[in-house]
């Protein structure tokens, strides 16, 4: 059976990492930058990288509206790190200039466990994901202050100072997460979000 087609928003951030991923999960992964490349796909993975970099990069490449409107049709779209920013209803810390895509009713806190300095790797189990909690890692990661009551809450850290923090949602077909799954070649969540586009392909 051949994998749904699921490009990767390569603008900036872990684009090869993410590509690889998918295609190790059976999706047809490719990078997507441009309209038409995004009119090819049946999901989008938005990756990891720096929030502010990727708002700006959405507009010179005219990509937000055509994202926001596939968004809208409802094409399922996973977030990672920043990823999760970009989907965000409402973000703090951020710069007042940056914009995300029509997403998830949710805030969430950017840099919100520190600087790259306080990255850190932590156990979270996952709902919906089997076979035991996700080694999860988070570089200068976001996390979920505020969830609106659409939003499913997936997964918590469960130690440290950052105890109980929400770090995975989904709200329909779009899915988030404060860390980072293509680093670490665990790779249930990429299967979980193929199987999610599979099933709205």
């Amino acid at each position: 059976m051949t994998g749904p087609v699921i490009g990767v928003l390569a603008l900036q951030g872990d684009v090869r990492e993410h590509v690889a991923a998918l295609a190790g999960a059976g999706a047809d992964a490719r990078p997507v930058r441009r309209p038409g490349e995004l009119d090819a796909v049946d999901g989008l993975v938005v990756p990891g990288g720096e929030s502010t970099t990727i708002s700006k990069l959405v507009d010179i490449f005219e990509m937000r509206e055509p994202i926001d409107k596939r968004i809208a049709a409802g094409m399922p779209v996973y977030g990672s790190c920043a990823g999760l920013i970009m989907l965000a209803a409402e973000v703090l810390d951020g710069r007042p200039d940056q914009r995300g895509f029509t997403g998830v009713d949710m805030t969430v806190r950017r840099n919100a466990f520190g600087r790259q300095v306080d990255s850190f790797e932590a156990p979270v189990a996952l709902s919906g994901v089997d076979g035991g909690p996700f080694h999860a890692v988070f570089i200068r990661a976001p996390w979920v202050e505020r969830v609106g009551p659409d939003v499913e809450v997936l997964g918590r850290v469960t130690e440290g100072p950052a105890a109980d923090r929400i770090v995975a949602v989904r709200q329909g077909n779009l899915l988030a997460t404060s860390f980072h799954p293509e680093l670490t070649g665990d790779l249930r969540l990429h299967r979980h979000f193929v199987e999610l586009v599979r099933a709205v392909a």
